[in-house]
């Protein structure tokens, strides 16, 4: 799904059974991030996404002025979700680095809640 305003509408329509969330930001784009945070924040709010794990893509780690994982955690204050297993993973579309490190992770948490309640 795309972020652009006249999208997100339409996000809902497919929370049903969602298990893993998936978060892309632009980690060298700083003036965003406040933004970014407030949807975020607001999307975790539904419903339907209460035990969905979290997995922050902090893309474009490949440029310079780029915000660290420990900084997106912060902007996006992501230590503030209580009950809520997340992750911030740097990455880069470019190369593809960190992109198998984060999937392996998402894929890892969801399917132990998954086996589990089994």
């Amino acid at each position: 799904m795309g972020g652009q305003l006249t999208i997100r509408a339409y996000w809902r329509n497919y929370f049903e059974t969602t298990e893993g969330l998936l978060w892309v930001v632009d980690s060298a784009d700083v003036l965003r991030l406040e933004d970014c945070r407030r949807e975020l924040h607001a999307l975790l709010k539904e419903e339907k996404l209460a035990g969905a794990s979290l997995l922050v893509l902090a893309n474009k780690q490949d440029l310079p002025g780029a915000l660290d994982r420990a900084r997106i955690e912060e902007v996006l204050a992501l230590p503030e979700l209580e009950g809520r297993a997340w992750r911030v993973q740097g990455c880069s579309a470019v190369d593809g680095t960190g992109l198998q490190e984060g999937m392996g992770w998402i894929v890892g948490e969801v399917a132990s809640r998954i086996f589990m309640l089994q």
